[in-house]
């Protein structure tokens, strides 16, 4: 348990915050016009930008953004619409906050006390540009920023109140990578099938036609939380962040991955188990290589991307490869193999693999602190080289030997009926070394000031539970005076990342107005008093969040759409005969109104067209909708319904637009729909 820590008053009274510094001072133009800032503090690693408003539209506040991955203080410069960061801040009377977090190497506690010095200091310039007044402060940040933000906030009393967003718990990492990895290694072969399951008008059995060793990968997942509805992304789910864990995994548990395949009670001591079938040790010889110049990235700061930064080198434009002697055959696994090279200048070292094209290896992205170009060019045709997959699928279980407290329900599938874990447990649990070491601190959920968490209910990345365990850890602390300082919303139809543009925008809508409405909301409430709406009403049970079906009885801040076809949610029709679709709309009784209603009938692309409206209850709070079209070819289709709400009815506010969906199955018969 993480013990109470004494809060940082004044950062700026801390010996190395005493010399700060400005190197840059300067009027610019962006999306908006702004009085630019930038310094640092002498003696440190700490840099800053800073976006001051005209005095005019200036109302005595500051929104101070913390990217997933420290590093970049200038990261939110080139952003647009409305993902643009500086924009929405300073149309909303913010002057706008963003630091390298002490720079990118730093970690623990460097990260929330650079970040509150950064604030602090904030305040003095704003009292130079405006007069003498104490702004108001307000930090934001998702996934890894999420773990930042509550950092910052719980161990200082920089700002006044936060806005965490796609928030994971302590024991997120690695564990919801390594339950994930599992099922997408167990399942590959099915995942289309349980995609189906899901979609309307399926048989929302996602269990059926699996054997039992791939039932069981399936429900272990969805027991840790993976949301079962995201399956539709099974072709563009990836491994996300995983690839950067795993070598940090290697290093700081080295024993594991020998004790995997060698112990009782591990997955790969089992010799009829999975992943012995999956493992691939193949021997082979280099007989070409083909490398090329590389350049890493720095831009990326998205939560959903910033991870990418850390890579060893970029392949996203032409990727090194090598011709193999020979390759292996089958249903073969590589997902996270490496290329272990056994012999020549390279000998002992590792490179991911990416992909076999044939005879030709290509090499992946690397995580390793090795640089990889220098490996890369000792590699020379000739060398002996093996294809291994042993320590990726011996992390896909690691989970299992990570049981923690009795809070974490999740991990209750592990727990005997005494409460004692199932399987042999490693001799530290992994999880929280990783979320110190990137934010400073382990979640208590004690805190001065507002806050509100923004979360997503098909979120495989931060499992959606886990916004809820951090509740929990805040009523600990409040008790009857969690309403007085806390609000929880979950978006349905909402991923992880924190884009303008989803993966799938027939399935997915963006979170980014919710967000922005919650950073607004929390303002009015700590400057105003004015109390937000009401957390969203949500049960856990077995892992998986689940929400009541209308706006009104869910609260939050998102409106729902109920859609129907010919009124069903699944028909079969004949090519040619028209579909009448019609769609209720409900949004939260005063606090929001309807603001566009948009349809994709046929989903050749992810465009939609706009629609029509029109009130069924008096105070606009129920809205109903309806269209027809006609298929003209054989097929099934999934139309979609996608609204969005404002605060003030206001359809040119991009930045606050808060959006959802629905969805219906239509199969289109050559001949009659009754067939």
């Amino acid at each position: 348990m993480e013990q109470k820590k004494d809060i940082i008053e004044n950062i700026l009274q801390e010996l190395e915050f005493q010399k700060p510094y400005v190197d840059v001072d300067e009027w610019r133009e962006g999306s908006v016009r702004y009085h630019y800032i930038h310094g640092g503090f002498e003696g440190t690693e700490v840099r800053f930008s800073l976006y001051f408003p005209d005095e005019k539209d200036y109302l005595r506040r500051f929104f101070h953004f913390v990217a997933p991955v420290q590093g970049n203080e200038d990261a939110s410069q080139q952003l647009k619409g409305i993902v643009d960061k500086i924009g929405f801040a300073i149309m909303n009377g913010a002057y706008f906050v963003e630091s390298n977090m002490g720079g990118p190497e730093a970690k623990g506690e460097t990260l929330y006390r650079s970040s509150a010095a950064v604030a602090e200091y904030s305040r003095l310039i704003a009292a130079k540009l405006y007069g003498q007044h104490r702004p108001y402060g307000y930090i934001y940040g998702g996934s890894g920023g999420g773990f930042k933000t509550m950092s910052c906030f719980e161990n200082t009393n920089a700002w006044d109140g936060a806005v965490p967003y796609v928030i994971g718990s302590p024991m997120a990492i690695p564990s919801v990578f390594t339950v994930r990895a599992h099922a997408l290694r167990v399942l590959r072969n099915k995942l289309p099938m349980i995609a189906d399951a899901i979609e309307p008008g399926g048989s929302d059995d996602i269990y059926a036609g699996l054997n039992q060793e791939e039932k069981e990968a399936l429900e272990e997942a969805t027991k840790m939380g993976f949301p079962k509805r995201s399956w539709f992304l099974q072709e563009s789910i990836g491994l996300g962040a995983f690839p950067i864990f795993v070598p940090m995994m290697e290093q700081v548990d080295p024993e594991y991955f020998t004790d995997f395949w060698m112990k009782p009670g591990y997955l790969g001591a089992d010799p009829n188990g999975s992943a012995v079938r999956d493992r691939i040790q193949h021997k082979t010889v280099i007989t070409e290589t083909h490398l090329v110049n590389f350049k890493n990235r720095e831009e990326k700061t998205g939560v959903d991307d910033a991870w990418q930064r850390l890579q060893a080198m970029d392949t996203s434009n032409v990727q090194p490869w090598m011709k193999l002697e020979s390759v292996p055959e089958g249903d073969v696994y590589l997902t996270g193999a490496k290329i272990v090279i056994l012999s020549g200048d390279a000998a002992g070292f590792k490179l991911p693999l990416d992909k076999l094209e044939g005879d030709k290896a290509f090499v992946g992205v690397g995580y390793e602190k090795e640089n990889m170009i220098e490996i890369l060019e000792k590699v020379k045709p000739g060398d002996e080289i093996m294809l291994d997959n042993s320590n990726f699928i011996a992390v896909q279980t690691y989970h299992r030997h990570q049981v923690p407290s009795s809070d974490y329900k999740v991990w209750d599938q592990f727990r005997n009926g005494d409460g004692e874990p199932l399987y042999p447990q490693r001799p530290f649990l992994i999880g929280p070394m990783i979320t110190r070491g990137g934010s400073g601190s382990l979640q208590s959920g004690r805190f001065n000031g507002k806050m509100i968490v923004v979360a997503t209910l098909l979120d495989h990345d931060a499992y959606p539970w886990q916004p809820d365990w951090y509740r929990s850890k805040v009523r600990e602390n409040l008790g009857e005076k969690e309403s007085e300082h806390f609000r929880i919303w979950y978006i349905d139809h909402a991923p992880h990342g924190d884009y303008e543009k989803t993966l799938d925008d027939l399935h997915l809508v963006g979170y980014l107005g919710a967000l922005h409405q919650a950073l607004l909301d929390l303002s009015d409430w700590v400057e105003r008093g004015v109390a937000p709406v009401e957390s969203s009403k949500y049960m856990v049970e077995d892992g998986q969040v689940s929400i009541p079906p209308k706006a009104n009885e869910r609260k939050g801040i998102q409106p729902t759409v109920e859609l129907m076809a010919n009124g069903e949610k699944s028909i079969v029709v004949a090519a040619g005969e028209p579909v009448h679709f019609t769609a209720e709309i409900e949004v939260i009784s005063n606090d929001g109104q309807l603001t566009k209603v948009e349809w994709n009938f046929e989903g050749e692309s992810e465009d939609y067209i706009e629609g029509e409206f029109t009130n069924m209850i008096y105070d606009g709070s129920v809205l109903s909708t309806k269209a027809e079209h006609t298929f003209s070819r054989p097929g099934t289709y999934f139309p979609v319904l996608r609204v969005q709400s404002n605060r003030h009815g206001d359809a040119k506010n991009i930045f606050t637009q808060i959006q959802n969906i629905g969805r219906v199955r239509v199969i289109v018969n050559s001949t009659s729909g009754k067939e």
